[in-house]
């Protein structure tokens, strides 16, 4: 994982120290009538206020949410103008209705500074999630065997139980090599997907990103161009990227510069889709492995804390397994092994569905997007967000309302099944409620894909992926947990943490 070594850390310290003497003494701020839920104008109290939400963001938001429920207020980020947060469901609609020339992604990625742990050309040209929408969602049914191949021979190969024994398992380190090696099969093929130094160069690449992007995003701008190079990972991932990359991407690129898209035996895999959206300085070597990381950097997170929770929640909540199980083996016995199937798992879709309402893993701020508008961006209400500024929702505060969710606060796995089953016995059309209750369903109210024009767009590989996976364990694995497996959630201003060095038993099922 990344290890940031002594040297990086003083010297992280030392700019640290001149940011705090230059944020008190030049810092300006704008007025605003929107709220503060913490913080004062003073350098002291604001300063005091910054550190609060870095320790505790996720009580902050929470605090702010049931004094504005239905409203718009701010929290204080160090060496950064206020965050605004957005709550209600209306609200959240119209940030997901809104244009990107008025609330852009792209630009609130600047924010967690990816302009240098991936590059300014991979922020602001997003071709890939074309490559995503088109190519990869189409190919999920004829890609689906690849899938269910990878998952067995890694589930064997990583786990490596012995006979009936029980063995104890480091959830996150297990299953985020797993969806690593799965999602890799599609990506680059065999045998590359199966290399361990090339899985750990993408895990590693994956975390550094996020850890080092938050360290270089707490420097005020002035020194980001200074420490940004230094901290992040970007080029020395690149370079050792290309070692397994560069000649599979070098062929590709003769042949389609021969061919076209268009000649017998064309992969059907992650560097074709890109090519097919690619163009000028992107049908590079370089650009292309770039990609090959990026597109790794969002699979391993999304798959990796989604299943990683689920299987916590599934040794908490054991009660559960017997009737996943039992679904299992009625629609694979019926359908067998296909991505058909896995559509008729109501029961499992809502556990995963209910485990990511009930998380922290994706952070506190769902649906981040900064104001590009120059005149700002305009609620139904008149509330405006100021030009620059950086709108949020709180995705865990917006989870965990008992005006949305009864008993929000306690852990329903079918909770969302019944919904699809009540769907039905209604009078009223059925269809689109029981499709808004899918895992892969994003509405106002559980938006852990996001929401709108920008929902992620690789989840419903990511959906395939993990209830393969849990399908997978509950059909041959038995498990239980060490103690209170589930650790508490840790909400960071971006990212959650879900204590990952937790472990839960595991061994082979009796006959299988």
């Amino acid at each position: 994982m990344d290890d940031l070594d002594t040297r990086t850390l003083a010297l992280y310290g030392l700019a640290l120290a001149l940011s705090v003497y230059y944020w008190q003494n030049g810092h300006k701020r704008g007025e605003s009538t929107i709220p503060a839920v913490i913080g004062g104008n003073g350098p002291i109290s604001r300063c005091l206020a910054c550190l609060r939400f870095l320790r505790n963001s996720r009580q902050v938001l929470a605090e702010g949410y049931r004094q504005h429920p239905t409203g718009v207020f701010r929290v204080p980020i160090l060496f950064r103008d206020w965050f605004y947060v957005a709550c209600g469901r209306k609200r959240v609609q119209e940030i997901a209705s809104a244009p990107s020339d008025i609330l852009s992604l792209n630009e609130a990625a600047t924010e967690i500074s990816m302009e240098y742990t991936l590059g300014t050309q991979l922020v602001h040209n997003t071709y890939q999630v074309l490559s995503i929408r088109g190519g990869l969602t189409r190919s999920l049914d004829l890609c689906f065997p690849e899938v269910r191949d990878e998952i067995e021979h890694a589930f064997d190969d990583v786990l490596a139980l012995k006979g009936n024994e029980w063995k104890l398992v480091q959830v996150y380190a297990a299953m985020v090599h797993i969806g690593a090696r799965t999602s890799n099969r599609l990506f680059v093929g065999l045998p590359l997907c199966r290399d361990q130094e090339y899985l750990e160069l993408n895990i590693d690449f994956a975390v550094s990103v996020i850890v080092r992007g938050q360290l270089i995003s707490s420097f005020p701008d002035f020194l980001k161009p200074i420490f940004g190079p230094i901290l992040s990972k970007r080029n020395s991932s690149l370079r050792h990227a290309l070692k397994f990359l560069q000649a599979i991407i070098d062929e590709r690129l003769e042949k389609e510069n021969q061919y076209g898209q268009d000649w017998p035996e064309r992969p059907n895999d992650l560097i074709s889709w890109l090519l097919d959206h690619a163009k000028g300085e992107e049908r590079t070597t370089s650009a292309l492995a770039m990609r090959v990381l990026l597109v790794n950097v969002g699979a391993i997170h999304s798959s990796g804390m989604a299943f990683t929770n689920a299987l916590y929640d599934l040794a908490k909540y054991p009660e559960y397994i017997g009737p996943m199980r039992e679904e299992a083996e009625q629609v694979i016995a019926q359908k067998g092994w296909s991505k058909a199937a896995l559509a008729d798992l109501h029961k499992m879709d809502s556990f995963i569905r209910e485990s990511q309402r009930f998380a922290a893993a994706s952070g506190v701020f769902g649906m981040v997007r900064k104001v590009v508008a120059k005149d700002g961006f305009a609620f139904s209400d008149g509330t405006v967000i100021p030009h620059g500024a950086i709108l949020s929702v709180p995705i865990i505060e917006v989870h965990r309302d008992p005006a949305l969710y009864p008993d929000a606060d306690t852990f329903d796995g079918f909770r969302f099944s019944r919904m699809r089953e009540e769907a039905v016995d209604s009078t009223e059309k059925p269809a689109p409620k029981m499709v808004r209750e899918q895992m892969v369903s994003t509405t106002p109210d559980h938006i852990i894909f996001g929401h709108g024009r920008h929902a992620c767009p690789g989840r419903f590989f990511v959906a395939m992926e993990i209830k393969t996976m849990l399908a997978h364990i509950l059909l041959n694995y038995d498990i239980k947990a060490v103690e209170s497996v589930r650790p508490p959630d840790q909400g960071s201003a971006f990212f959650g943490s879900l204590g990952t060095d937790r472990e839960i038993w595991m061994k082979n099922r009796e006959g299988f």
